[in-house]
């Protein structure tokens, strides 16, 4: 038994949560934030047979793109200590980042 624990854009979850649950993988969703926007991200882990994993893995690759973004990234102003200006940064978003954890029990109540 394998957990796959994969971390998408927000913009994706929905779409690779349904995707996997019409394939028939049981699927929990959590909130999470992270990286260098501090974006909203989904936290998404699906239990499954040590065969079925890549198939899982391909889904969420399918259903979650690369796209750029424009952002604006905060940098101090020379002699005014406190003052900030932005400036527009692109930045890459989307895809996922996939890890495979090796399960040593697996329980249903």
């Amino acid at each position: 038994m394998k957990l796959i624990v994969a971390i998408v854009h927000d913009e994706d979850a929905q779409g690779v949560v349904e995707k996997l649950t019409e394939n028939g993988y049981g699927v929990t969703k959590l909130a999470s934030t992270g990286g260098f926007l501090r974006a909203g991200n989904t936290t998404i882990l699906v239990g499954v047979e040590k065969e079925k994993v890549d198939k899982v893995i391909d889904i969420i690759k399918d259903m979650c793109k690369s796209r750029k973004e424009i952002a604006t990234a905060p940098t101090p102003i020379m002699g005014n200590a406190g003052l900030l200006a932005t400036y527009p940064v692109e930045v890459k978003v989307g895809g996922a980042t996939i890890f495979v954890l090796d399960v040593d029990r697996f329980e249903k109540a």
